[in-house]
């Protein structure tokens, strides 16, 4: 099934329509024609009337009002149409009018539409999700339509930059269990006072520079939160009075708040916290004696705070931990002993600091590693190579590093590589030479590694689950891009200040890698 599928979508100016087909077979080649970018203005007629379930348009921004009748054209079938797009406008979005039974609706980038075309979704009554991701057209007076939506348990309203006021309309949609206000530089501590009688929200993400403790006040009455974001917010640790109250919280985000040690006691009354978020504070390891008894905790994130080697070791009990980001502060390789104890960690950062290739011996226990993150120019050949035993990492990032053709050897080792960074070192074509079996790459880029040639290309044209490839800042021609012909799974490539032209990409584009939506130089 999935040849013919991939077939009928390489030949698909031969086909008028798909009306003739079952639903779920015109189905796959919508979602095939969508995940590959290549819907256009011709083939999208084709599926007028074909009763889908879902228009699902991913990241194409071609969209436009005649697409959107056909999208309406599946009337009562359609369940779901996620559109993300500047050309839609009101008159488009009024054709979904017959499409009764929508139950998700994604209208990101719409910012054509207004309050007038804002109005039509009142009617679509049985909507259980709604986005308006970076849609300039909603405002507060359009947020009225939304208050007949009873049915709605997921809202998104990141980046949207008219909202302020409008959330009194939200008060009796009590069924809401997620709601996020991302990135809504316009949000202020009176826009949360109406959430306080959502007493089913589960998730809360708002993470708004305007909004200070006052404003969480709001939210001690919201006991069935697991995740709360206020990343961003002007919020201290006072605000912690309220959110201990929060047995069910599970995730917990302050991020670029303005926390400081005074206060964080109150983080050991949250036991049940998996996720937590302190990066970008001006905490010490004062702070990490807190987090001793929040044992159940998976994740951490500590990036740019005032943590040193001493910290780390109120880390060691936290058994559970799978997710540490420790990167630019102040931790060395003496303190990478503190975490030889945590035999679940997947995915370390040290991204940053002090850590040397001595340091990293002290990681050679840590075998459930998945994702390790070296991005500091104090690691070279010989750090690699004592991180030989970590054979499960996934992904390996180590830009900056000071790897050379003889290092890169080491990587034969980590076999489940699916993402390898080892931009701005010091490799040859002789160091791509050895990466050229890591047939389980997705991810690579070896950008400014400025003496890489075509022969560079040629090593990896085997490497055929390639999603992203960067090669940017080398002696790459046009000619080397023939190389690149098998890599059919192609979507992102960077090839700036090459000797490569956009002209070029543009014709292995269309000749050898339709798969290819990103690619740079551009036109």
């Amino acid at each position: 099934m999935e040849l013919c599928i991939r077939k009928i979508c390489e030949d698909i100016d031969k086909y008028r329509s798909f009306t003739m087909l079952p639903r779920d077979i015109s189905q796959l080649i919508f979602n095939h024609l969508v995940d590959s970018c290549s819907l256009s203005d011709n083939c999208i007629e084709a599926f007028r009337h074909c009763a889908l379930h879902d228009m699902c348009m991913g990241e194409c921004t071609r969209v436009k009002d005649k697409w959107m009748d056909v999208i309406s054209s599946q009337g009562s079938s359609l369940l779901s149409a996620y559109i993300s797009s500047t050309e839609v406008t009101d008159f488009g979005l009024s054709l979904l009018s017959n499409c009764s039974n929508l139950q998700a609706l994604g209208l990101d980038c719409c910012d054509r539409i207004s309050a007038c075309g804002i109005k039509h979704i009142s009617g679509f009554t049985n909507l259980t999700y709604l986005g308006f991701r970076k849609c300039c057209g909603l405002s507060a007076e359009a947020m009225k339509s939304l208050s007949s939506l009873m049915k709605l348990v997921k809202l998104d309203f990141e980046r949207c930059p008219l909202i302020h006021g409008g959330f009194i309309h939200l008060e009796g949609l009590t069924n809401l269990e997620s709601l996020t206000i991302r990135s809504c530089k316009c949000i202020t501590d009176s826009d949360l006072k109406p959430l306080e009688g959502l007493l089913n929200l589960k998730e809360l993400q708002i993470s708004c520079n305007d909004i200070t403790n006052a404003g969480a006040s709001y939210l001690r009455d919201l006991d069935k939160l697991v995740v709360l974001n206020l990343e961003g917010s002007d919020v201290t640790a006072s605000c912690l009075d309220y959110l201990t109250a929060f047995t069910s919280l599970k995730s917990l985000n302050l991020n670029r708040c303005h926390l400081t040690d005074d206060g964080c006691e109150k983080f050991s009354a949250l036991s049940n916290l998996k996720e937590l978020n302190l990066g970008f504070n001006n905490i010490t390891d004062t702070c990490l004696g807190h987090l001793k008894r929040l044992t159940k905790l998976e994740s951490l994130y500590l990036d740019s705070c005032r943590i040193s080697n001493d910290g780390l070791a109120h880390l060691a009990g936290l058994s559970n931990l799978k997710a540490l980001e420790l990167s630019d502060t102040e931790v060395g390789s003496n303190g990478i002993l503190q975490l030889s104890g945590l035999k679940k960690l997947e995915d370390l950062n040290l991204s940053f600091t002090s850590v040397t290739d001595s340091g990293l011996t002290k990681l050679s226990g840590l075998t459930s590693l998945r994702s390790l993150n070296l991005d500091t120019r104090q690691i070279t050949d010989s750090g690699l190579a004592v991180l030989t035993g970590l054979t499960g990492l996934t992904h390996l990032d180590l830009f900056g590093a000071q790897i050379t053709d003889s290092g890169t050897k080491y990587l034969s080792f980590f076999r489940n590589l699916q993402s390898l960074d080892l931009c701005g070192g010091q490799l040859t074509d002789a160091g791509v030479r050895n990466i050229k079996d890591l047939t389980s790459l997705m991810l690579l880029n070896l950008s400014q590694n400025l003496k890489l040639t075509d022969t560079a290309l040629e090593f990896l044209s085997g490497l055929t689950s390639l999603v992203s490839l960067n090669v940017s800042n080398s002696r790459i021609t046009n000619d080397g891009l023939q190389h690149l012909k098998p890599l059919k799974n192609l979507r992102s490539l960077y090839l700036e200040f090459c000797g490569v032209t956009a002209c070029e990409i543009k014709k292995l584009q269309a000749t050898g890698l339709p798969n290819l939506a990103r690619y740079r130089p551009n036109q």
